[in-house]
C-alpha cells in the first residue's frame, strides 16, 4: 500500500496529458512516453508500506490496483545496488531516503557529469548533480543516475561516435520550461553518442539523463508494452484514479 500522503496526491491528479508512441531515429526504433506535470501525476516508487521493494511493474501495479489506482506508464528509474536500493540520491514524498553521490566512480553512474531527475509540485527537471547540490531545488520526488546524456544542449564529453558498446538503453529528458518529461527506451542496442543525439537532435531537448541499459524496461499500455524483465530498483510511474 502507498503511504497516505502519496494517496492524496494520486487522487488529485488524473492522467490527461500522457502520450506514448513508437518512433525511429536514424536506424534505431524506439518507444517514447511523454508526461505533463500540469496534467499528470508523475511519481517515483521503491517500497510498499511493508518496506518491501516493489521490484517490478507487475508488483507495483497490483499494489496500486488494490487502492483503485491505475498505472498508466512506468519505467525503471535509475541505477541500483544488488539489493535493489538506489545507488545515489533518492527522494520520495519530499523525504531524502538516500543522499546525493557527487564523486566520480566506476561504471556509467560514476562517469561524470551525472544527474538527477527531479519532480517538484510544478515542474520536472533533469539537473546535473553539482548544479543540483548548489541550487537544492524542492524535489517532491528525485532519482539520481548517470551519465548525463545532454547537458545545457551539449552531448556528454566522453561519448564517442565510434564506440562499440551497444545496449538497449533508456533515459529521460525534460523540456526547457519544465512542463514535459520525455521517457525513451530503444528497441535495438545503441551507443551512448547516438542515444544522446536522439534526445538533442531528434527530440530537441537541452537536458537528458541516462537511466540504465541492458535491464531497461517500459510499461506502456497505450502502445501495448508490458515490461517484463529483470528485477528493478526505483520505478518512475504515471498514475491516476482507476475510474478516470
Amino acid at each position: 500500500m502507498i503511504r497516505s500522503l502519496a494517496l492524496i496526491f494520486l487522487l488529485a491528479a488524473p492522467v490527461y496529458g500522457l502520450e506514448c508512441k513508437n518512433d525511429q531515429f536514424e536506424d534505431i526504433p524506439f518507444a517514447i512516453c511523454s508526461a505533463n506535470i500540469k496534467k499528470d501525476d508523475i511519481r517515483i516508487f521503491l517500497r510498499n508500506d511493508n518496506d518491501d521493494i516493489f521490484g517490478s511493474f507487475q508488483t507495483l501495479n497490483a499494489d496500486l490496483k488494490s487502492q483503485s489506482i491505475t498505472l498508466g506508464f512506468a519505467m525503471n528509474g535509475g541505477m541500483f545496488r544488488p539489493d535493489l536500493s538506489p545507488v545515489g540520491l533518492y527522494i520520495e514524498n519530499g523525504k531524502v531516503l538516500r543522499k546525493t553521490v557527487s564523486r566520480a566512480g566506476p561504471g556509467n553512474f560514476g562517469m561524470l557529469p551525472n544527474g538527477i531527475f527531479c519532480i517538484t509540485p510544478h515542474s520536472v527537471e533533469v539537473i546535473e548533480t553539482i548544479a543540483y547540490t548548489k541550487t537544492k531545488p524542492n524535489c517532491l520526488f528525485a532519482t539520481q543516475s548517470g551519465p548525463m546524456l545532454v547537458v545545457d544542449g551539449k552531448l556528454h564529453p566522453k561519448f564517442l561516435p565510434d564506440s562499440s558498446s551497444r545496449f538497449i538503453r533508456n533515459g529521460v529528458g525534460t523540456s526547457h520550461e519544465g512542463q514535459w518529461a520525455h521517457f525513451v527506451i530503444t528497441n535495438r542496442p545503441i551507443i551512448f553518442h547516438q542515444f544522446a543525439r536522439l534526445f538533442k537532435d531528434h527530440l530537441g531537448l537541452n537536458s537528458a539523463l541516462y537511466l540504465d541499459g541492458n535491464i531497461s524496461q517500459m510499461y506502456a499500455p497505450l502502445i501495448n508494452r508490458v515490461g517484463h524483465g529483470r528485477s528493478l530498483g526505483p520505478i518512475i510511474g504515471v498514475v491516476s484514479p482507476a475510474d478516470h
